[in-house]
């Protein structure tokens, strides 16, 4: 029999309503893989009260017939969503011990939906980071290994990385990621597993601890493309506690999954063969744009001219609001206080609490961007980088829109390589942040993009392509998807890591 662990959302759903087995062992199976692979550290917390619970629960609902759309799946929380009852952190010894009275929505709507909680995922720091380096609760480690012989730690990416690893090492079905600037799709594609950002105010951001609101949104990650569909169909919807919140109905995506995509127009664009790039990446893309073909879709070149200004314009617009965001974290309205040293004899002033609060409580990485985006919205440089940035990124919107009239969905590759050792990039910030040169302009834009697991590169580690689509349109994302994943057959997996 196939263990629990192997199943992904859907399977777990419709066992459970079809009375092949209980939530109850499949909460138990999930707990047992989360405690054995507590040396990757993706938890930050464990709930296993909670999955236990809502997998009871589920099996009284079975047997009542009033199963709910999630009853009997238990899910990873990214550690950025805050859970009642349940600390929140947000990957910092900021938050560290805090622990909220109220439920973000998206988490929310999914323990509505009959979802059990295994625990909280651990992060980059605030979102901030590519490779989930910047924890204050350690890294999180890959459970993928280099078929070189080597047993070198690999990076599950960032910010997502608890999430990506936890799905990719089989101790969760499903889980909740964030995207600012690729903070789903790289990790997905660095752990060989599916990961989408929705449009922009798709899913509510009340609860989720801010980064760059402008920015940020939430977003699935699973096994395949349809566990995805289902976990966003749940997560979405309109929220009147967020005011970016898009007051639309959420469609039935599930539903409309299909991988017939004969007709549509898939553009690859030339700005995204950057020279630099490893050549295995340009194979795998040239392989998927054969897979569309094979689809019935047709394959069309275009151009997004101001694809070259997204980072530099994505690391001016994200640290600023990110500076705004972090102000609060100042020992007196949030986070932890530490007091000021008073060896001087002068007992310490408010300044000095301030200083002595924010020094302890964020890490390195938070504060460079936070001295970024203090810099770039200061008198004298706020028109010349802040003002300029977002005349560009309306620019790098501008030229998606003019594409749109060309075709229908968009084809890239996902990140300019496979996942890399840890501490690899550690020591060069402009290093690190080349890794979401791909992913940043569809955030800036914000479209929905999806990163679905492509192959293998020659060390037998994940690559991801990337499908990006028109606002709104998740359906046809979520399709071609489907048609990409159906053609790929992708169903490596690492080997064991205990």
């Amino acid at each position: 029999m196939t263990s629990f662990t192997d199943l992904g959302v859907a399977a777990i759903r419709d066992g459970v309503k079809a009375g092949s087995f209980s939530a109850r062992e499949v909460a138990d199976a999930f707990i047992s893989a989360v405690e054995k692979a507590r040396r990757l550290n993706a938890f930050v917390i464990e709930t296993p009260d909670h999955a236990i619970a809502a997998a009871e629960e589920a099996d009284r609902e079975r047997a009542e017939g009033k199963l709910r759309p999630l009853s009997g799946v238990p899910l990873g929380i990214k550690d950025l969503f805050a859970t009642k009852g349940h600390q929140t952190t947000a990957g910092s010894h900021m938050l560290e011990g805090f622990t909220p009275t109220y439920e973000s929505t998206v988490s929310g709507k999914l323990l509505a939906a009959g979802a059990g909680m295994l625990g909280k995922l651990n992060m980059d720091e605030f979102a901030m980071g590519s490779s989930n380096e910047t924890s204050a609760f350690g890294n999180v480690i890959s459970p993928w290994r280099r078929s070189d012989g080597g047993n070198t730690p690999l990076t599950p990416g960032g910010s997502s990385g608890g999430s990506a690893t936890a799905v990719a090492a089989r101790i969760a079905p499903g889980v909740t990621g964030t995207d600012t600037g690729g903070s789903i799709r790289q990790p997905a594609a660095f752990t060989g597993i599916t990961g989408i950002k929705p449009t922009y105010g798709r899913c509510s951001r009340y609860g989720m601890v801010a980064f760059a609101s402008s920015l940020d949104q939430a977003g699935p990650m699973a096994r395949d493309v349809r566990d995805c569909a289902i976990m966003l169909e749940t997560m979405s919807g309109f929220d009147p506690k967020d005011s970016t919140s898009l007051d639309l109905p959420v469609p039935k995506w599930e539903a409309g999954l299909s991988s017939d995509i004969r007709g549509k127009r898939i553009g690859i664009p030339r700005e995204y063969r950057i020279d630099g790039i490893p050549e295995e990446i340009g194979k795998v893309w040239d392989q998927g744009i054969e897979w569309m073909k094979d689809a019935g879709a047709e394959i069309v070149e275009v151009s997004l001219p101001h694809t070259k200004y997204a980072l530099p314009t994505y690391y001016i617009i994200a640290p600023a609001e990110a500076s705004s965001n972090l102000a609060r974290y100042d020992g007196v309205r949030y986070g932890q206080r530490r007091a000021p040293d008073a060896s001087d004899g002068r007992g310490g002033s408010l300044d000095d609490m301030y200083n002595a609060t924010r020094a302890a409580g964020f890490g390195a990485e938070v504060k460079r961007r936070i001295m970024i985006g203090t810099y770039v919205l200061s008198a004298g440089f706020y028109d010349a980088y802040f003002n300029q940035a977002q005349k560009v990124r309306a620019l790098i919107a501008r030229d998606f829109e003019r594409v749109w009239q060309d075709c229908d969905i968009l084809l890239t590759p996902t990140a300019p390589s496979a996942a890399f050792a840890l501490g690899e990039k550690s020591d060069d910030p402009i290093a690190m942040y080349l890794n979401d040169v791909f992913a940043v302009p569809a955030s800036l834009a914000g479209l929905p993009a999806m990163s679905v697991p492509a192959g293998l590169d020659a060390l037998g580690l994940p690559l991801g392509l990337q499908i990006i689509g028109q606002p709104l349109d998740e359906q046809g994302v979520l399709n071609a998807g489907l048609a990409f994943e159906e053609r790929a057959g992708f169903t490596a997996r690492p080997e064991a890591w205990w």
